[in-house]
């Protein structure tokens, strides 16, 4: 649902041009601590932005980066990022927007608002505007209808702003003509790779150079901290082997469970995507938009869905004829999923507007909504019940235990009371632990903060409770030479084999240089390959040389074949020469030249708004209070 907010809120057009210029963010969102000001922001040719307007930006910011990180954001990544400027710099360009489009004469009414909201189909039930609906749509997403409104105003004035100073665009025919020829240019590449690992059997280990090499590097040789460990561990498992849970028990615990086991309703859809990016412009969304609703119409006479979806959907399920599975509420993108869930068995619905673009839907199936029975979660609820009683066991066996260590004054006099086990690790460092619980994240956590001679709390662990005692400890060393010998030349070997490597390379490309020719500079001695005519985006693939080099190829003067330098790619070095270059096939289907003039058109509108923009920033009066800044 929110993701239709955005766009709707929040314009589009507003969104690609700001964050061409500025790369800053438009958010939705509730909840902040920035709160001890109320004073304004900022002020743009006299017009205040008001600490409550930053204040719901920031939030809608904060929010949405929280969402990206998965509920948790990095410490200090906000500071990094510098939110609160970019939040500042949004709110003062869509004010020099607005102002700009109050300057030009152009006005949004209520009235037109009014036509948008009612055109949404996320506030329509049975084809039509339902006022009851649209409140509690947007109550549940805790906004209200006039900032609802108001932002539906805001981008159809942005909309008519940036359309008006996007007029002026035109794309000459020879501007299509230069972006064929770029796009279609193909080259053939010669390469040979001088590969690091061809060199080690032939680097010779000198001693005293393998004694400086180590000198320098023998910090990566150091070892880690290891412990010797003492420990008590008390098992769920064994204090859950002992238990014995009375059916009238599972059944109470059942009943007073019992919402935990329903399983919610589901649904089986199909869909058909009609693709749309933030960046395209009206009339490639507004033909999207069409296309879509044309082929709702054959799907409505009847035509086969899945038929349908293979012919025209251009998502991922295409092949699959649009089909998405069985998936429950809140799995799919929030348009997406009030529509399903809001539709009957076998009706078709749409175009429905996602960020992915327009959906064509077609529910197969509904499976309702069913409770799991006593029967089928029996087993599981009384391993459960069993745990949840073992745990209070286990830990009061440890509690006792661990007094019982206090009051005789140390664990080896409490080890001759033979009371429970204590276990005996050898030394070992964290990245190598014992089998079986010393493995635990916990548990080493605990082992590695402890110095000699420490006795840990009970320490609550994914199995069970343990005590640990540090018996001794070995602090991180460096080792003599002598003791990391075969490591050292090994590396030592890998090391130099790239310095050779690197030469080798070096010396192929200058004889290339010289002969003008890698063919005759590679005589027998290097591998050379052929790849076939390749263009600045061709895929990879088995004859497709790495893109580094082909980027490299491109950058070339018509008239030069070789590169000034080798490149590195991993622990080898290409050298390689362009033997031929064409000019590829320029011959377009009128679709496809559609589709290049538009994308071309929407480059040049983006330039001519970001252009305009950033004259009005530069004659506009601006004063931001910094305070917001720190």
């Amino acid at each position: 649902m929110l993701n239709v907010f955005r766009k709707k809120a929040q314009s589009t057009l507003i969104q690609g041009m700001v964050l061409m210029i500025a790369v800053v963010f438009v958010f939705w969102g509730v909840g902040s601590s920035l709160n001890k000001n109320r004073n304004s922001v900022a002020t743009v040719n006299g017009v205040e932005i008001t600490f409550k307007e930053f204040q719901t930006a920031y939030d809608r910011a904060v929010d949405n980066l929280r969402n990206q990180f998965g509920g948790q954001i990095p410490a200090g990544f906000l500071e990094k990022l510098g939110i609160k400027k970019q939040v500042i710099a949004q709110l003062v360009q869509a004010e020099l927007i607005r102002q700009g489009g109050q300057e030009m004469g152009i006005t949004v009414s209520p009235v037109a608002v009014q036509k948008e909201i009612q055109k949404m189909e996320v506030f329509q039930k049975d084809g039509h505007f339902d006022l009851d609906l649209y409140k509690k749509l947007l109550s549940r997403n805790k906004l209200t209808p006039k900032s609802f409104e108001n932002g539906i105003m805001a981008d159809q004035l942005s909309r008519r702003v940036t359309g008006e100073i996007g007029s002026f665009a035109v794309v000459p025919e020879t501007a299509v003509k230069d972006w064929l020829a770029y796009t279609n240019e193909e080259i053939q590449l010669v390469y040979a790779a001088v590969d690091a690992a061809d060199f080690e059997e032939k680097v010779e280990v000198k001693e005293d150079e393998l004694v400086s090499w180590f000198g320098k590097n023998k910090e990566k040789y150091r070892s880690e901290p290891q412990v010797h460990l003492q420990y008590l561990f008390f098992d769920y498992d064994d204090d859950a082997a002992k238990l014995d849970i009375s059916e009238d028990e599972l059944k109470a615990k059942y009943e007073a469970d019992k919402s935990s086991y329903e399983i919610p309703e589901k649904r089986h859809a199909r869909h058909i995507l009609f693709k749309v990016a933030a960046t395209d412009s009206d009339e490639l969304r507004a033909e999207k938009k069409k296309k879509a609703e044309e082929v709702l119409a054959l799907a409505r006479k009847g035509d086969d869905f899945a038929t349908l979806a293979k012919e025209y959907s251009e998502g991922p399920t295409k092949e699959r004829g649009g089909d998405l599975g069985i998936f429950s509420r809140g799995r799919m993108v929030p348009a997406f999923d009030e529509a399903v869930f809001s539709m009957d068995s076998g009706e078709v619905k749409g175009p429905i507007e996602t960020r992915f673009g327009y959906h064509i839907i077609k529910v197969e199936e509904i499976i309702p909504a069913t409770t799991r029975s006593f029967e089928e979660v029996q087993g599981n609820l009384a391993a459960s019940m069993k745990k949840q009683k073992a745990k209070g066991m286990s830990f009061k066996r440890g509690t006792k235990t661990y007094e019982d260590i206090m009051r005789t004054g140390s664990l080896a006099k409490y080890a001759q009371l033979d009371k429970e086990p204590v276990h005996t690790t050898d030394f070992f460092p964290r990245s190598a632990p014992p089998e079986g619980i010393t493995s635990d994240t916990l548990f080493l956590d605990t082992a590695f903060t402890l110095k000699k001679g420490e006795l840990s709390s009970l320490v609550e662990l994914s199995q069970g409770y343990a005590i640990l005692f540090v018996d001794d400890v070995q602090a991180p060393s460096v080792p003599e030479l002598a003791a990391v010998r075969d490591r050292v030349v090994a590396d030592f070997k890998k090391d130099k084999a790239i310095e050779l490597a690197r030469k080798a390379a070096d010396k192929l490309l200058a004889d290339s240089r010289e002969k003008k020719s890698l063919k005759e500079a590679a005589a027998d001695y290097v591998t050379l390959q052929t790849s076939t005519f390749v263009k600045r985006a061709t895929p990879a693939g088995k004859e497709v040389p790495p893109v580094e080099l082909i980027k490299d190829g491109f950058k070339l003067n018509w008239k030069d074949t070789l590169p000034t330098k080798t490149i590195k790619i991993g622990k080898s070095f290409y050298v390689y020469e362009v033997v031929d270059r064409r000019v590829g096939d320029e011959d377009v289907d009128e679709k496809e030249m559609t589709q290049i003039k538009n994308q071309l058109l929407s480059s040049i509108r983006r330039k001519l708004t970001g252009s305009w923009l950033a004259g009005v920033q530069e004659t506009a009066e601006i004063w931001t209070n910094t305070q917001f800044l720190k």
